[in-house]
Order: structure tokens, then sequence, then C-alpha cells
């Protein structure tokens, strides 16, 4: 590999070196790097180490104090905003070893995103950049050393512009123990306790990345959909799922059916260790634009005490994949909230199905396995397989956003820009902040509650926008909605009993034919008057599954939650999905429906004048010569969901430039004739037509006749010879008069009146035509002949700008 090639941190550890690395010769360093390798020389090039300098950390996720023989780990690598790097190493070392030889290092390292990191060549076990660019966060994962190796030590150097850092202790380095086999099955928790004060509101977005285009392999191209994402803010004595566990029935109900039910009723059964329960729905497809379908997204709290977050989401159709977050801490280690997460996720195998592809029969795994991370060599057959082993393509993007801060905050480090900006939540100002230079209706009276009951809902209000004075100023929403509860409810009320939501219906009571299912929710806070809480906390209703229990039908799941409505306002459309568990047992087709969809009301749109720009100028004309067409756009001002907008943004209309030159086209050369002599030397010739003639400086034609030289027999002389060749000759010209006179009959000779002038430009600018005329002078009555006809011509006029 050239050295321009080579990684940053390579190239800048060698210019580095004898600056670090006092005493040592250019001789020296090239014998150690000989005898020793390159593993040797990033491991014993020390730099000057600053007292504080936190603005790079590495993080093995969920700051386990102990790992799992076998299990992997994601291991992140970041800088603190503004600070970032361009190149870095990370190596993994058994404790107390210098990592001269193979055996001191522990563990394998896995290569996540290929663009962003890769082995390096002369230290095969290290990790470094693949580009020398700014980045701010790598990520990859490390699989632990098999049982007996003891605490290991991973160590990262940074690399930003000339200078290279080093640290053995603090934030670049962490050290993780083998946990003892006496506390086999104790699932690792992070060990440090949250000190922020307060509470923090976070957004979840999640970005899917699985596409055919992505992921082309055996791509499900009529099923693929992403499960709803079901999750929660939680403390650190309740882990939902993690690598290395053992998935529950609510994780393996998510992983192989996309069904959040029973994960929720877990989630739930935790109540003093959950803040959040985290819902999005499903997205079905799997991916879309972003300008077609909005990302995903849920809102969540944290505290003190349940400072984590987790979630999950089934890919699917698989047989138990499914991508998410474990453990997530958002608390800092200076007693403030996390302002930003984006991290990049593959699949993990939930260990409950043995399935190798996307559409693998249901296999049940007995006994059931960990949960690990899938690799690129599972299985030959696994759409994620690579001979080579290289990194799986990232299939989903999360990014975790901090939207607003309540109670006294007790961070050590003051808040920055960032900080400040982001709890200025839109909600939490009262102030009216519409511009002056937009003119709306009075609001609308507020819409009945969307709940009829004492859960929370919400109600809406509308105004019209009227005018927008000023185009580059933007207008504030037309929309307003605030949190209500049904009739006869209040939160004033001394005998209101506050209730949870409901958690989401049981799966029904049987698999085919009728059942029954429920749902329960529980008293959040009882009457302050000190009355009996009389509303009812569980439902029971009918459910129908599978309606024909016989070998022709096929069973699936219940239906899944409706989507929200297409529509923000007036008639809109939704839709629910579920899926088919097995195929009918005769083998004929399943002809059960998979999705479902019926309208849906909003409260009534209210028709907002189109704001619309100025039309841009017209495009150039889309041919360099001759007809074409030319465009014009112009812009929405107004918002989208102020209502449809019937107004034309964009026209079209013909255009016409010079005409395109036309060249000459010739048929064919024609046979030679016979020499024109009988004896002696002569000369043969042939010809070609012209079938177009040139036209607006198109190539000229060439020759159309060309002559060529013969030689018959001697001629004999003599007064007998002379007179037979005279004699030949006589016929010779009768045969060829009877011969014209024959092609006269046939293909009698057309005459045409010359041309006519030129038409007047049919416009005054921008591109116009003129025509002129050729008439048949003399036309035959020959059927036979057709190609007598009149002609004409046409050019270009007046083609400067209007």
């Amino acid at each position: 590999m050239g050295a321009h090639l080579q990684p940053l941190a390579l190239r800048l550890l060698a210019l580095t070196f004898p600056l670090v690395a006092k005493g040592f010769s250019d001789e020296t360093l090239e014998k150690a790097a000989k005898s020793e390798g390159y593993c040797s020389r990033i491991l014993r090039a020390q730099g000057t180490r600053r007292e504080g300098y936190n603005e790079f950390s590495l993080r093995v996720e969920g700051d386990p104090e102990f790992y799992k023989p076998g299990n992997s780990y994601r291991v992140t690598l970041s800088a603190a905003t503004p600070a970032y790097f361009r190149g870095f190493t990370l190596i993994a070392l058994k404790e107390g070893k210098e990592g001269d030889k193979e055996e001191d290092h522990a563990g394998t390292f896995q290569i996540i995103d290929e663009e962003e990191t890769q082995f390096m060549s002369n230290c095969p076990v290290a990790v470094t950049e693949s580009t020398p660019r700014r980045r701010t966060r790598i990520q990859v994962f490390w699989t632990a050393p098999p049982a007996g190796t003891g605490c290991v030590i991973l160590k990262a150097s940074i690399v930003q512009k000339r200078i290279i850092y080093f640290q053995d202790e603090g934030s670049l380095t962490k050290k993780i123990c083998e946990q003892d086999l006496a506390s086999e099955g104790v699932t690792d928790k992070p060990i440090l306790d949250c000190c922020a004060c307060g509470t923090a509101k976070y957004r979840l977005t999640f970005y899917g990345n699985w596409s055919e285009k992505t992921h082309p392999k055996d791509f499900p191209r009529r099923t693929n959909h992403w499960s709803a994402i079901i999750g929660s803010s939680h403390s650190k004595n309740y882990i939902l799922w993690e690598y290395g566990g053992y998935a529950s029935e609510g994780v393996k109900q998510v992983a192989e059916l996309g069904s959040p039910v029973k994960m929720e009723e877990e989630i739930r059964q935790q109540s003093d260790e959950v803040l959040t329960v985290i819902k999005a729905k499903a997205q079905w497809p799997a991916w879309q634009p972003l300008n077609v379908r909005a990302a995903p997204s849920a809102e969540f709290s944290v505290d003190r005490h349940r400072h984590l977050m987790s979630f999950l989401t089934m890919l699917g159709p698989s047989p138990d994949w499914n991508v998410g977050l474990s453990a997530e801490d958002l608390c800092t280690k200076d007693c403030g909230w996390v302002q930003k997460v984006v991290q990049d996720l593959i699949p993990w195998d939930a260990g409950t199905d043995s399935g190798v592809t996307y559409e693998s029969p249901n296999k049940p795994t007995v006994p059931q396995e960990k949960i690990r991370p899938l690799t690129s060599l599972d299985h030959p057959q696994s759409p994620f397989y690579d001979p080579e082993g290289g990194s799986i393509k990232l299939v989903a993007r999360v990014v975790i956003e901090r939207i607003a801060r309540k109670g006294e905050q007790c961070n050590i480090v003051p808040d920055n820009i960032d900080d400040i900006v982001a709890d200025l939540a839109p909600e939490e100002k009262e102030e009216d902040d519409t511009p002056e230079t937009c003119i709306y209706s009075n609001w609308s009276p507020w819409s009945a509650c969307s709940s009829s009951t004492c859960e929370k809902g919400k109600r809406m209000r509308q105004r019209m926008l009227k005018a927008q004075l000023d185009l580059s100023v933007p207008c504030p929403d037309t929309q307003d909605f605030q949190p209500c509860m049904g009739p006869g409810c209040s939160d004033e009320d001394g005998s209101t009993c506050m209730m949870s939501d409901w958690i989401t219906w049981s799966p029904c009571s049987v698999s085919c034919g009728m059942g029954t299912r429920s749902r329960e929710r529980y008293v959040k806070q009882f009457p302050e008057d000190g009355s009996m809480c009389k509303v009812p906390t569980e439902e029971t209703e009918k459910c129908i599954v599978n309606e024909e229990c016989s070998p022709s039908s096929c069973l699936v799941t219940e239906w899944g939650e409706w989507d929200e409505c297409s529509a923000s306002c007036g008639t809109g459309m939704k839709r629910r999905h579920r899926m088919i568990k097995m195929t009918p047992a005769d083998g004929s087709m399943c002809k059960a429906e998979t999705t479902e969809a019926e309208k849906c009301m909003m409260p009534e749109c209210h028709t907002i004048p189109c704001l619309l720009s100025p039309w841009s100028e017209w495009s150039d004309c889309s041919v360099t010569c001759g007809k074409g067409m030319r465009t014009r756009q112009r812009m929405l001002k107004s918002a989208a969901e102020l209502g449809d907008c019937n107004e034309e943004l964009e026209q079209a209309e013909k255009c016409m430039l010079p005409e395109c030159p036309i060249d000459c086209e010739l048929t064919e050369w024609s046979q030679w004739s016979e020499c024109n002599t009988s004896c002696g030397k002569g000369h043969m010739i042939r010809t070609r037509m012209i079938k177009i003639e040139p036209q607006f400086g198109g190539t000229a034609c060439p020759e159309t006749v060309q002559r060529t030289k013969c030689r018959v027999r001697k001629c004999l002389r003599g007064p007998g010879m002379e007179k037979r060749r005279w004699k030949e000759a006589r016929e010779k010209r009768r045969s060829e008069q009877a011969k014209k006179n024959i092609d006269s009959e046939q293909y009698p000779v057309c005459r045409l009146k010359p041309w006519t002038a030129w038409t007047e430009c049919s416009t005054l600018c921008g591109g116009g035509i003129q025509e002129r005329y050729m008439m048949v002078k003399k036309r035959s009555k020959s059927t036979q002949f057709t190609s007598c006809k009149d002609k004409k011509e046409l050019r270009a006029c007046n083609v400067h700008p209007c």
C-alpha cells in the first residue's frame, strides 16, 4: 500500500515518534520496528498527558464492570463538542501485558462500518480509521476472550492534526474483567449511579435504511416492514434485553411476530423501575423517502433513578432478527443530561428461532440461545453473508435528542448554548410571538376532546392565515393543541380518579375461531376526598381469529394497532396490519388479508389561499436546434398542512431554434455498366441517386457518377470486320433507344415550378417558423409514378428573446 493510502494514525505516528520517544535514534526505531512489529511501536509511544483532558472518551455499551467470555459488546470512541479527531487506534490487551507478542492481545474486534474503520495492515489486531477526515465518533464490536483470560485493558489513541494523545488511564482507557463463574447468568448493569437533578425529556427518531437497494440479496419485496417500536426509560434494576442475555417472552414475541403486546405488559409490570413506556408505529413498507413518510418518533422522560433507555423493533419478515438499544445511559458523569445520541444499528438474533433467511419456516431453537449480533459469516444462505467476513451494512440509525429539562438542575459543567436552546421548548413559550407581517383570522372554538373518558386526550383549534406581507418571514402554525379529559373529568375535581392509559389488548384466547381478549389499566392517583374509585380497571371483549378452522385455512396473527390517520384535517385513511403465522395444511394459497384500511375523520379543514412565489425565468430550450420545450416554475410559500393548493407550479411551452443541419443522403451504387466498346480499350460507369438534398448547412453531396477503364479483345483489321463493327454499333443504338422509350413510358419526367418566396415569420420574437413551397408544374397521370409531389421547406426566424 502506498504512503498516500496509509491510515493517518500510522503516518502521523511515524512523524511524532522521534518527538515522544526520547533517546531513540532512527536506527534504533528501525530495528525496533523490524524486531517487535508495529503493535509494539503503538503501545510504547507515549504522548504528553494533560490534566483533565476529557474531550475524548472510550466507552463499552452499558458500562459493564465484567465481561462474559464469548459475548459481544459495542465499543464507542467519541469526542465531545466542539472537539474532533482525524485518526485513532484501538487495541485490547491482557492486563499487565506489553503487546509484544500475539498472545498478549485479548478478544477480537469486528468492523461495523468499513467507511469509518479498518484493521491495521501492520498490526491486524488493532483498529484504525479507513480515511483521514474529521469525525466525532466511531463504533466497533468487541468479542470477549475465552474463560480464564482475566482482566482486559481497552486502550485508544487519538490523532488530532499533528498531535497524538495517549492515555494509560482515564477516559481513553477502559478496564473490564472476566465475570466470576459464581455469578454466571447475572445481568451486567451500569455500575455508576446517576447524580443529575430534575428530569429531562427526549425525542427518539428511528431512521430505517433497510431496502432492496441497500440490501439486495433475497430482499422480501412484498412483506418487508419494521414492527412497532417498543421500549422504556428505566432504572439499572430492570433490563429489557442485552447481548449475552436470554430473550424474555415479550422480546421473543417482538422478535418472531413483531407483536409488542407482551413486551408492553412486561414493562408495565416493572412500574417502579420504569418512568415512560416508549412506543412508535410500525412501518409498511420498511423504507420510503422522508418526503413521502416521516420517520417514526416517540418522546420519553428520564430522572435520576430511571436514567437508562432501551427499545427494540423487529426487522420483518425474519426468523427472530431485531435492532435496538440496550440500557443507553442518558446521565453524564458531570451530573447533567446527554444532549444528543446518534447510534447506527445492525441486526441481532434473539436466540429463539434457528432460521437463516428472511422467510425461513418456523424452527424453534431448543434450547434457547443467547442474544447476539448477526455477523457476515453466520450461514452461506444468510442475506448478510460475506465469504470474506466483511462488516454487515447498517440497517438503521436512531437519534435521541434532548428537547427539554424540568426542575432544578445540578450539572457541574456550565450549560453551553446547545443546552440552553434545547430547553426552549415551544410549549413553554407563553408570549405571543406572531410576527406583525402575518395576518390571521380569530381562533376557532376548541374542538371536542379526543378522549370520552377520564384518560388524557387533546383538543384542537384553528385559525386562517389571511395574508403574509413579507415572504421572507415565516408565519407560525395555524393549529393549536391542548390537553383535555372527557366530560365530568377534571384535574381540579377532588373526587376524580386519575387513571393510566389502557394497556394494549391481550392476545385472543384462541388461535382459531371466536374467543375473548382483555386489557387493563391502573389507578395513578386516588381521589383527594378519600372516596373510592368506581372507574373500571379491566375490559373484556370478544375476538375472532381465523374464522375458518379447516385444513385449507391459514393461521394469522391478530390485527395490530391502527396507524395514524393519513390526513391532519378532514377525511383520511388509516391502516392496520397482521402477519401470516402458518400457511394452509393442505398446501393451498393463503387468502387471508394482511392489511385492512378504513376511513378516519379529523377536524374540518379550513381553506387557506395559496401563497406562491413569482414565476422563475424560462429555462433554456431542451434542444440545441429545431423544435423543443422550455419550462418555468414557482414555489408554494404556504405550509402544506394548511390545505391542498391546486394552482399549477410548473409551466411548459414549445420553443424553436435554427433548423438542425440535414446532411445529404445517397442511394447505394448501381452495378457497373457494360464496357462501351466491343473490342480494344473502353470504359464502364456506375451511378447513385440523391435521396435527400443537403439543407441548413448540412454535408454536401459527394460524386454520383464513377468511371473506370475496361479492355476487350483486340480489334481485327480489314473491310469485312469494319462493316461488321458498324452494324453491331447500329443495333446497339437501336436497342438503347427502345429501352429509353420504354422507361419514358413507365417513368415520365416530373416538372416543378420554381420555389415561392418565404412566408412571414409566425412570431415576432422567441423563435418562429417560415415556409416556402415548390409546386408540380406537370404531373403524370400514371399511378405508378408517386415521387412527383409538391415540396415544402421550413426555417427558423426571429429567434431573439422576447
